[in-house]
């Protein structure tokens, strides 16, 4: 009978999932954008005499889009979830029957909907005492306040795909396209943490209700789905939702593309599945999104790298064009198309050489030697054509190539290439990010996992980690957007990044670290790189 109660509940949860969003409601509209329902920018006043209006009164820039609320500061940002504002008085947090957040308030009397109108419009609470001045007071009609509150009530914590009394389900996802070796070493990280995670969890443990004592004792076992799609890019969102109709998950955690990732970055956004640091070098850009966060822009934030340096040379190297080559069908294109859109009208000649999937290294040389006096040159290869890019032309100043595709600090750049070439470099410099890695390292020498992907294996004890101590703070609210706006107010405390100097995250932001340098090769052979600029945040 538990397998039948159980697969009910799975389609119960999936044709929600397969189902388009549904149109959003007059409420949603006005909680998420500042809008109401004529189309007119929501206002509100602020003390002392401040006026705000649209996106910038929307409830979500303070409340979250869980309305769960946040810290601000010193401030705490209340849940304004209906399950919160309506609960009867209680003498402590303890005797509250609802999931822990910060700002919960045990001791206040409950909310009507009549006080809680007149809170929203006057800034004064349920007991008749003011608000704080932070709340703004709203310009809403009897009908649009009717629309915000079953809103509201909508908000609170339930039951959430994934998760169970014992259990929290997460999924990986894995390309068909991507690097055979890579997806191995990333699947081997991840398995071992996750046994490393269920060695503690040795019994059931009671539901949690809200104290802060009980805090980091959420016990339940943590169990992978590897979700590997096959096939074309265009049938990987269907495959997806029949997994999640299959195998309802609470979240997907890093997993591995390989030359596109849109198709799983849509399906994420629309079943509203928070997608976590995923091991991607083209991930998508579209900072509106909020259910996946990456750890940075991969080689298109070499695109900006290249592009603020590129800048400087202009001028101090004479360059009048720039000749970027690439494989036809790998990543390279990606990149090398927004480079082109950053200088257009500056006068500046772009051509791009698209080398096929098949072309020998005669072919490669060949589109690299076409140089004239005054050309920039942009390499957007792989380490095996890196290798055999024979000598430079001796009319060559002036080499950017992408540190990503290349092999970064390991890429097998040939002497002679070595002064003329900077690499984008979108981590931190290998001696300063030495005792960041030395606990991922320590960890994998200890689980016998071999390092043959150094960025994808520790970005995945990294995403691991970051996932697991944002869950131990939530104590038991479980509830999707949660998890993604904890990890956003999390991330910049950590002490551990791993490759990176610094990861944050705030409200419209998906990618944790944000610069990145250009290097150059210190020496004719080996692998030690110097900085060639200050960090860039472009």
């Amino acid at each position: 009978m538990r397998g039948f109660a159980a697969l009910g509940l799975a389609l119960v949860w999936a044709s929600s999932a397969l189902a388009q969003k549904p149109p959003e409601s007059v409420g949603e509209a006005i909680y998420r954008h500042g809008v109401l329902p004529t189309g007119a920018p929501l206002e509100a006043d602020r003390d002392p005499g401040v006026r705000i209006r649209g996106a910038a009164a929307a409830c979500v820039t303070c409340h979250r889009r869980s309305g769960l609320g946040m810290m601000e500061g010193r401030q705490t940002i209340p849940p304004i979830a209906g399950s919160y504002l309506f609960h009867p008085r209680a003498g402590t947090v303890d005797d509250l029957d609802l999931p822990f957040v910060e700002g919960m308030r045990p001791d206040r009397d409950p909310y009507t909907e009549a006080t809680l109108a007149r809170a929203i419009r006057e800034g004064v609470r349920a007991d008749g005492n003011k608000l704080s001045y932070l709340m703004p007071h709203y310009r809403l009609d009897d009908a649009a306040m009717t629309e915000l509150i079953s809103y509201l009530k909508k908000l609170s914590p339930g039951a959430v795909p994934g998760v169970t009394d014992l259990v929290l389900h997460f999924a990986t996802i894995v390309t068909p396209d991507a690097d055979p070796v890579k997806r191995k070493a990333v699947l081997e990280v991840l398995t071992k943490f996750f046994e490393d995670k269920n060695h503690y969890v040795r019994a059931q443990s009671p539901r949690l209700r809200s104290s802060r004592r009980m805090m980091f004792k959420v016990n339940r076992h943590w169990e992978l789905h590897v979700w590997e799609l096959t096939g074309a890019p265009e049938t990987w969102e269907k495959q997806l939702h029949a997994k999640l109709v299959a195998e309802p998950v609470y979240a997907v955690i890093s997993g591995i593309g390989g030359k596109t990732w849109a198709p799983v970055h849509r399906f994420c956004e629309e079943a509203a599945l928070p997608c976590l640091f995923p091991n991607v070098e083209l991930p998508v850009v579209a900072e509106n999104d909020f259910d996946n966060l990456y750890f940075s822009k991969g080689v298109l934030l070499e695109t900006e790298l290249i592009a603020h340096e590129l800048k400087g040379r202009r001028a101090t190297a004479g360059v009048h064009r720039v000749v970027q080559v690439y494989r036809a069908t790998d990543v390279g294109k990606d990149p090398a198309a927004p480079l082109a859109a950053e200088f257009a009208g500056e006068g500046l000649t772009f051509i791009n050489r698209s080398i096929p999937a098949r072309a020998h290294a005669r072919e490669l040389s060949a589109a690299v030697r076409k140089i004239e006096p005054g050309d920039a040159l942009v390499l957007w290869l792989r380490a095996e054509d890196i290798a055999a890019l024979g000598s430079p032309p001796p009319e060559l100043s002036t080499v950017f190539m992408s540190g990503r595709m290349g092999g970064l600090d390991r890429a097998p750049l040939p002497a002679a290439w070595r002064d003329l070439t900077r690499l984008a470099y979108p981590f931190d410099l290998p001696e300063r990010s030495r005792v960041r890695l030395d606990y991922p390292l320590g960890w994998f020498r200890i689980r016998q996992i071999p390092v043959v992907a150094l960025e994808e294996q520790t970005d995945t004890y990294l995403a691991c980690g970051i996932v697991s101590d944002t869950i131990n703070h939530m104590v038991d609210t479980f509830v999707r957007d949660y998890l993604v706006e904890r990890v956003e107010t999390m991330l910049e405390h950590r002490i551990i990044t791993g490759h990176y100097p610094r990861l944050a995250l705030a409200p419209g932001q998906r990618f944790a670290s944000k610069g990145g340098y250009l290097v150059r090769f210190a020496d004719p052979t080996g692998n030690r790189v110097v900085a060639d600029s200050a960090w860039i945040a472009p």
